[in-house]
């Protein structure tokens, strides 16, 4: 214990110095300063890998169009679907042409131990030659590009019903360079948390803590929605949500297995404690709820089921079954808490609980890799193995990315508050998103 609490006094000058040299990182785009790597030997394209690598990134598009607009557009009330479900559909559209133009490159290129640089802006020098790993470099990009895709649309979640479009739509593009190409960079591209240690699979610093955080800071800022607390605001088609749920399920086997890059035992064993892990999830949280409010909600499994999606994100290359079960079965448990506690007794309003699930479940899934990482998996051991160190590096790359996130996210959304506005009027918050922000409505 006392070389733990060592090691986590010795992190902390670390962490204070993240956000100085991650700005300073963001404004120059510096080129790499290490010296030049022994050359790799010649990679092969592996046709198993790129049928599995093209099936995966189509599965994690549909993550979300049409699963997650599915899955907020059934719970936001009837006035609302439309705006919620464009949403996700123009973040699709708007961020993907982002990455193509730069956003790959800041997260991938050679850079610095913060950010990219510029060698592959408007994807130069890929062709239909280039490899990454066994799979052709335009797949790998491809397939990061629906990561990036789908992070701001989560945050989408926790100011429902209340953001202007055109300011949501700045706002994520802003977010995306600015916060998401940075952290992804840190664990993914070279970055400063991937050379300390931090483990990351498919996303659970990347993506559910960085949005979940975003989310929250977003629904602080803007307010709570006009009425919370007084009117009605379920969900107007909890159908709509199962079904957005079970596309969210089935398209993370993309997500997680996926991110193996290969067709092989690792991509196996993600998908299965990615399966798992859910259906913990789902059984405990429905369990919690059926303890503490008497009847089980549609709301509560499919929310349980997210939930532990989330938290085995992480840790689905790291872990064995038994691993993803206990995750799974306490990340029901912490999103529950985090979505109908937490979120009542702070009074912040997180519509549709994108901290709660996204954020608490990205808590706990990064920091439980670092107990349950077994060698057999992959190649990384935890606290059950010996390596105590490895939960204060998650620790260490959570509280990195929750620094940046929050902080970022603030100033973004105070600048562009005060340049453009990003909160509807009362009056069309009264009429709906559908009307007052695209002229449209459901019947």
């Amino acid at each position: 214990m006392m070389s733990i609490s060592k090691r986590m006094v010795s992190s902390l000058p670390r962490l204070s110095a993240v956000a100085g040299g991650a700005a300073a990182g963001l404004l120059a785009a510096l080129p790499a300063f290490a010296e030049d790597a022994p050359a790799a030997p010649v990679a092969t394209l592996n046709s198993g890998d790129t049928a599995w690598m093209l099936v995966s990134t189509a599965f994690v598009l549909m993550m979300t169009i049409p699963g997650l607009a599915l899955f907020y557009g059934g719970m936001v009330r009837k006035k609302n679907v439309l705006a919620i479900m464009a949403q996700s559909f123009a973040i699709c559209c708007f961020v993907s042409v982002l990455w193509m133009v730069v956003g790959y490159s800041l997260t991938f290129g050679t850079g610095n131990a913060f950010i990219g640089d510029f060698s592959k802006a408007f994807l130069s020098g890929i062709g239909i030659d280039a490899l990454s790993g066994t799979i052709p470099e335009a797949l790998f990009l491809a397939f990061q590009m629906t990561f990036a895709v789908i992070t701001p649309a989560l945050i989408t979640g926790a100011f429902a019903d209340r953001m202007k479009f055109s300011a949501m739509l700045v706002f994520s593009l802003v977010w995306v360079l600015v916060v998401y190409v940075p952290v992804a960079h840190w664990v993914w591209g070279g970055g400063f948390l991937m050379n300390e240690g931090v483990l990351d699979f498919a996303g659970g610093t990347v993506v559910h803590i960085n949005a979940g955080v975003a989310g929250l800071v977003a629904a602080i800022v803007l307010g709570k929605r006009k009425g919370y607390g007084t009117e009605n605001m379920a969900p107007h088609n909890l159908t709509l949500s199962v079904v957005g749920a079970a596309l969210l399920w089935v398209g993370w086997f993309g997500f997680n297995a996926g991110s193996a890059l290969t067709a092989g035992g690792l991509a196996a064993m993600a998908l299965l404690v990615t399966h798992i892990a859910a259906s913990a999830a789902a059984v405990s949280w429905t369990l919690v709820e059926w303890i503490f409010r008497g009847k089980p909600s549609v709301l509560g499994i499919i929310s349980g089921a997210v939930g532990g999606l989330v938290a085995i994100t992480p840790a689905a290359g790291f872990v064995t079954p038994t691993g993803a079960l206990i995750i799974g079965l306490l990340a029901g448990v912490a999103c529950f808490w985090g979505a109908v506690w937490l979120k009542h007794k702070l009074g912040y309003d997180d519509s549709l609980d994108a901290f709660g699930v996204h954020g608490i479940g990205g808590l706990v899934g990064a920091v439980l890799t670092g107990v349950f990482a077994a060698s057999a998996i992959g190649g990384k051991t935890g606290l059950l193995e010996g390596n105590a160190g490895q939960v204060v590096t998650q620790i260490y790359g959570v509280v990195a990315t929750v620094v940046w996130c929050a902080v970022a996210t603030f100033i973004i959304l105070k600048v562009l508050d005060m340049i453009m506005g990003i909160r509807v009027s009362p009056e069309e918050e009264t009429e709906g998103l559908d009307l007052a922000e695209h002229g449209e409505t459901i019947h």
